[in-house]
């Protein structure tokens, strides 16, 4: 019997050291790498994208980080601003991919990288 496909999200997050807009692209770029890489993802079974960034990093986009990879220029990004909680992680960066998958949803391996491990060492550590 085939595998069913069902669409799943991968959550991932990162920081940056500064509000620089290189540094921002470089961070994302790597964050979201890792994720497909980890979870065996191809641009095609992508259904879309949501970044987010705290209001500290305003220098760029970090959607736009990923129009440089081959395969991504049809795979709908979309970003916004992370609502502002006093005391929460500055500088941060979080990815949701929603994909198509045959993986189950404990399959799935989120990526925590840099300080944003504190946000789920639970999920960091698998």
């Amino acid at each position: 019997m085939a595998e069913q496909t069902r669409m799943r999200g991968v959550r991932g997050a990162t920081t940056v050291a500064r509000n620089d807009a290189e540094e921002i692209r470089t961070s994302t770029r790597e964050l979201l790498v890792e994720m497909v890489r980890l979870n065996e993802i191809e641009p095609e079974d992508i259904c879309s994208c949501l970044f987010t960034s705290t209001p500290d990093l305003d220098a760029a986009f970090p959607a736009s980080a990923m129009r440089s990879l081959p395969g991504w220029e049809h795979v709908p990004l979309i970003g916004a601003q992370e609502v502002a909680v006093a005391n929460s992680l500055p500088q941060c960066v979080r990815i949701l991919v929603q994909v198509n998958t045959t993986k189950q949803q404990s399959e799935i391996q989120h990526v925590y990288l840099r300080e944003a491990v504190a946000l789920r060492p639970d999920l960091a550590k698998k």
